[in-house]
């Protein structure tokens, strides 16, 4: 039986003002079926998941509840039981999306605030920092595969993408890793009855080798509009 197709094709911006100021997010109704790895602080791990919520907040982003930012945001937009939530300030109706072989891909991308990710211990945030999520340069990256990954598969599908990005960055002559408030979700399909999951998923394994062509290329689009 092939597999079902990726439906992250259907994600669509929704508008909203949030004190005084219009914004954006992008939506992704994925409905059952779908298992997802990510970052995010909401919903983030490893888990099944019906939606995806990547929201716009105003640059200079003061709340210290992000997850309960995101879930009244969620709920405003009717989506209801397990989900993702992003943050960024960048401007989401600037979104690139690309797709290779099944594999699809949607980020958004603002890089003002950029390094390496190694970077030196006098260099590093303040521990308070960490309580503010969304700065002005996030990169969000949002995968899915119309295929089922194992737990490891999918910790592998999250290594990959992030890799796809740093090569986008480097090719569009960004000297660094990403910012320091990146995130990452990947989406895969839950197992049909007898199905062995795929157990790899990097960048020279089938779904890892489209996954991270389908980032890097929608990386690299939404670089040149950040």
């Amino acid at each position: 039986m092939p597999a079902p197709p990726t439906a992250l094709r259907s994600a669509r911006l929704l508008a909203r003002t949030e004190d005084g100021e219009r914004l954006h997010a992008l939506v992704w109704r994925a409905g059952p079926g779908w298992r997802m790895i990510s970052s995010a602080v909401l919903g983030g791990g490893i888990g099944e998941r019906d939606w995806v919520l990547n929201a716009q907040v105003a640059h200079g982003y003061r709340r210290t509840d992000p997850e309960r930012h995101l879930a009244e945001l969620a709920a405003g937009a009717g989506l209801t039981g397990a989900g993702v939530g992003l943050m960024t300030a960048a401007d989401v109706t600037r979104h690139a999306r690309a797709e290779d072989g099944g594999a699809q891909a949607v980020v958004t991308a603002g890089i003002s605030v950029r390094g390496w990710a190694a970077a030196p211990a006098q260099a590093a945030a303040p521990a308070q920092a960490a309580a503010v999520p969304a700065q002005p340069g996030t990169i969000n990256i949002v995968v899915a595969v119309p295929a089922a990954l194992t737990d490891a598969a999918l910790v592998n599908a999250a290594t990959t993408a992030t890799e796809a990005k740093v090569q986008a960055l480097l090719e569009a002559g960004h000297a660094c890793t990403g910012t320091p408030t990146d995130a990452v979700c990947v989406a895969a399909r839950l197992p049909a009855p007898a199905e062995p999951p795929h157990a790899f998923a990097g960048p020279r394994s089938l779904w890892g080798a489209r996954l991270a062509r389908a980032v890097h290329r929608a990386v690299g689009e939404a670089l040149a509009h950040a």
